[in-house]
């Protein structure tokens, strides 16, 4: 089996097509990377916004309890 390229230095070069191959690269890498960054960081954010929201809602049933018993310990 032959490798493609004889050195390190001539698969950066590309046979003379390194500008365009590797702009094609990063124009590919990057948004991909910013688009796993941006998920990543929209997923904790979401589990967050639930955490905080089922901490409200206890928090709402808990007062309505106490409301509840202490209205029917009055009576």
């Amino acid at each position: 089996m032959m490798p493609a390229f004889s050195s390190w230095q001539t698969f950066f070069a590309m046979g003379g097509y390194a500008f365009y191959v590797w702009l094609a690269v990063c124009f590919t890498v990057i948004p991909l990377a910013v688009l796993f960054i941006h998920s990543v960081l929209q997923r904790r954010r979401l589990l967050a916004d639930i955490r905080q929201r089922q901490s409200r809602e206890r928090r709402i049933r808990a007062a309505k309890t106490k409301k509840a018993v202490t209205e029917a310990a009055g009576e």
